[in-house]
């Protein structure tokens, strides 16, 4: 029997405000696309900013149904809506940022599972890493370099 030890490591900013200013752009606008997600039942709100190496800002947020299976999670939105009209361009970076209507969220909120799946098959499809940035409303930012720090025993295609 043998014991791995897998780690990860990421860069932590103390708050928004540290981001670098393209960062920080990139931040406000997940913010305003997170107060359009559509919450009505879990009344937790997430939006998303991704950057394109083609320049464009694609943003998402999380679209809810009463039918909870039949929602959507606001970095799926984002990615596959960027992998529909912009098939072609690659996904240099994402920044997420989670609020409650209920109680203020002051710790980073990652990407869910099924989030991070379907981050890493793009990771893989266009062969470069996603630079992940995730807060909550306020506090401290977390920077992954890539979506395998998140989820480093990825199931991919390889395994196929």
């Amino acid at each position: 029997m043998e014991k791995i030890s897998i780690t990860a490591s990421f860069t932590v900013f103390s708050s928004a405000e540290e981001l670098p200013e393209n960062i920080k752009n990139l931040m406000r606008q997940a913010v305003v696309a997170r107060a359009n997600a559509y919450a009505p039942y879990s009344r937790f709100r997430v939006g998303v900013a991704l950057e394109l190496d083609n320049g464009v800002i694609v943003q998402g947020n999380n679209q809810e149904n009463a039918a909870y299976p039949s929602g959507l999670c606001a970095e799926r939105v984002a990615v596959f809506h960027a992998g529909a009209v912009y098939p072609g361009a690659t996904i240099v970076r994402m920044a997420i940022s989670a609020a409650s209507d209920d109680k203020v969220v002051d710790s980073p909120i990652p990407p869910c599972g099924s989030c991070r799946q379907a981050i890493a098959e793009y990771e893989l499809k266009q062969e470069h890493p996603i630079e992940i940035y995730f807060m909550g409303q306020e506090g401290n930012v977390l920077k992954a370099d890539s979506l395998k720090s998140l989820l480093p025993l990825v199931f991919d295609r390889n395994f196929l």
